[in-house]
């Protein structure tokens, strides 16, 4: 049994046979060990009787170590939470295409073995902090760790406002919105939409319009030490929102301001030691590999 994990926790997705079957292998392989391994409550019933279950809070306060089995949105879900612990999270892919999660679910256990007996690496994510802010006053606020993304809601149309960086003016922005994304995220929504990636190891933002209206406009790279501010023109409708992750959403109104900045709180990423972000973006994105 490792010295540097003693409680770990496993994260999972609800209701998918395959997070189940992994979890549950997961459990038994880590108590065999003599690990003390905690549940996430949403997920601790399907493990069977005398699970120790406990909420996602607890989790970040308890363990040294959580397991996040699922794909890279399971993962964004609990880092949120988790950020603001000083926990390692480490994650078993059952997503897709999984830019977060590293371990397969199938023969996990040679490479976490490894892990767990300190053969890894550390990699800190920061996290986005967003706020919306209504005639001077915080609204609502929330973390984001891939993405920030101004939109009209439910229908895509048009919206403008106004973008300025550190309380300068850059641009006013006639677009079907706008993607503020941190570096774990530029793999995400903003690659579909036409943005740049940056490695992991960036401090810096990029902004990338949503379908802008005229042809001049293009992704913008910042300094992560900005701050962002969105102001919505007062002539757009209503429903407007901010989407954290796509998870959590922020209702908008006319004339709202939007503030995205760096968060303090990190993720603490693990991988298994030897881990390469660009093997992971030739896998993953289809990359050619070496010719000679």
């Amino acid at each position: 049994m490792s010295n540097t994990f003693h409680t770990i926790g496993l994260i999972g997705k609800p209701n998918h046979k395959g997070t189940t079957q992994t979890l549950k292998r997961l459990h038994h392989w880590l108590s065999m060990q003599g690990y003390k391994v905690l549940v996430e409550e949403r997920v601790a019933g399907e493990l069977g009787p005398q699970i120790q279950s406990v909420d996602l809070l607890e989790i970040g306060k308890q363990c040294d170590l959580a397991i996040v089995v699922g794909g890279d949105g399971n993962m964004l879900g609990a880092a949120r939470v988790l950020a603001r612990f000083n926990i390692g999270v480490i994650g078993v892919n059952r997503g897709n295409l999984g830019f977060l999660t590293d371990l397969p679910p199938d023969s996990f256990e040679e490479a976490l073995s490894n892990v767990l007996e300190g053969e890894f690496e550390i990699e800190q994510r920061f996290l986005l902090e967003a706020e919306v802010h209504r005639h001077g006053e915080l609204k609502s606020s929330n973390t984001a760790v891939n993405e920030a993304v101004l939109h009209p809601g439910k229908i895509a149309h048009m919206i403008e406002f106004e973008v300025y960086i550190d309380d300068k003016f850059m641009y006013s922005q006639r677009a079907d919105g706008m993607i503020v994304s941190t570096p774990t995220g530029s793999t995400a929504y903003s690659l579909s939409a036409g943005g740049a990636i940056l490695t992991p190891n960036l401090a810096a933002m990029i902004l990338v319009p949503m379908f802008p209206h005229t042809l001049s406009c293009r992704p913008i790279v910042v300094d992560a030490a900005s701050i962002i501010k969105l102001v919505v023109s007062p002539h757009n409708g209503d429903n407007l929102e901010v989407s954290c992750d796509g998870h959590v959403h922020l209702s908008v109104l006319p004339g709202d301001e939007i503030i995205i900045k760096r968060s303090e709180e990190t993720l603490r990423l693990i991988h298994p030691k030897g881990h390469n972000y660009f093997h992971v973006l030739r896998s993953k994105l289809g990359w050619g590999s070496k010719l000679f």
